[in-house]
């Protein structure tokens, strides 16, 4: 990464999201000593929906930013491998002090390939850390992990995969009810080895742990593995009035693996939540791409892992009231996701008769046409 020209020791200006000093230090893997600094005829302006900034002259501005000295060559290394794998590189450039003259410190620049179709709104560090702070920090942990483990360029194409389970991360750990099952406490799950023995769209990662069993002591060292997917959401639009829902209809590859002879599913709409993003306002929006809806108010149905044994993945369905005017059928779906989904209008009773003849087969729809039909009544009284 050319680091025969830099010193043993170098500084460092770090602007952006690297400010968020939680973040600086897990790339660095130590706290770090910083005091704030400028870059003159710069300013921060969002890319990519706001996950980061780019940094770009302009005359009379300036970028605020952290100023660290003497950083390690082993430091600088993390810092490459990180900051080069997005396509930035450590440029030497003027920086100012408050009080003080400029000062030449190392900065990674945004080389072509971060522009995009360009910058977009002024950025700024508070609404970030309010929206994806916690989410880096989880995601930033597991990314540092694998340094040396896989190549940069790998980490980076998957980044958004990783970033959607940092926030799942974040979302797990909220406090949650204890009041018959085991509560764990620290020392509870030891893990000895941890391997990505496959990664792209989803991962599959295997662990060697001990757990804690229910005689106290730590159980052998056991392998478990498990298919990591991000949380989502279902929901099930209903119209109270009319009594009937819209549900949709895909291919699905799991069905298809295995073996099943008709592999297009009757669903829910569902879609992954993304970075930044609440349940709430995942549903909303897949609502619009897979059916073109615009919901009303939303009740949550349910929280949970559809099945634990396997898979990583957790679900918030809902049901939402809403018109769905005979117009509201058709074929919708994200061009670029290679989306083709058909929306029915059904009444409530096809739907319990689809649920019960097993034409119906997945967990949340099956589980939330159940929560319907307990508070129908009710929703048609509204």
């Amino acid at each position: 990464m050319g680091r025969e020209t830099l010193a043993v020791t170098a500084d460092f200006f770090f602007y952006g999201t690297m400010t968020h000093r939680p973040l600086l230090e897990i790339v660095l893997g130590r706290v770090v000593q910083a005091e704030p600094a400028v870059m003159p005829d710069h300013a921060l302006y969002v890319a990519e929906g706001g996950l980061y900034p780019l940094i770009v002259q302009e005359k009379g501005a300036q970028a605020v930013g952290l100023l660290a000295h003497g950083l390690s060559d082993a430091e600088q290394e993390r810092l490459d491998l990180y900051e080069g794998a997005f396509g930035y590189q450590a440029q030497e450039m003027q920086v100012a002090l408050p009080g003080r003259g400029p000062v030449s410190a190392m900065v990674y620049y945004p080389g072509p390939e971060n522009w995009g179709q360009g910058p977009g709104a002024p950025w700024h560090l508070a609404e970030w850390q309010a929206q994806y702070g916690a989410e880096f920090e989880a995601t930033l942990r597991d990314l540092m992990a694998m340094v040396g483990v896989k190549p940069p360029r790998q980490l980076a194409a998957r980044f958004h995969q990783m970033l959607t389970r940092g926030a799942s991360r974040v979302r797990a750990a909220a406090v949650a009810p204890t009041t018959l099952r085991h509560r764990a406490q620290p020392g509870d799950v030891v893990v000895n080895a941890a391997r990505e023995p496959y990664a792209r769209f989803f991962a599959v990662e295997e662990l060697d742990l001990s757990f804690r069993r229910f005689d106290g002591a730590l159980s052998p060292v056991v392998t478990r593995a498990s298919f990591i997917a991000s949380d989502a959401v279902t929901v099930l639009p209903y119209d109270p009035g009319r009594d009937r829902v819209l549900v949709v209809d895909q291919f699905r590859a799991g069905p298809f693996v295995r073996g099943d002879a008709q592999a297009w599913q009757i669903e829910a709409i569902a879609g992954r939540i993304d970075p930044g993003e609440s349940p709430e306002a995942a549903a909303r929006r897949e609502a619009v791409e897979e059916a073109g809806l615009h919901l009303r108010d939303l009740l949550p149905v349910a929280q949970y892992y559809p099945s634990p044994g396997c898979m990583s993945e957790f679900l918030y369905s809902y049901v939402a009231l809403t018109d769905l005017p005979d117009s509201a059928a058709g074929v919708f779906g994200v061009a670029g996701e290679a989306e083709d989904i058909r929306g029915h209008l059904i009444g409530f009773d096809r739907l319990m008769q689809l649920v019960s003849t097993g034409e119906v087969g997945n967990a949340p729809l099956v589980l939330t046409a159940f929560w319907l039909a307990n508070n129908r009544a009710r929703l048609r009284g509204m």
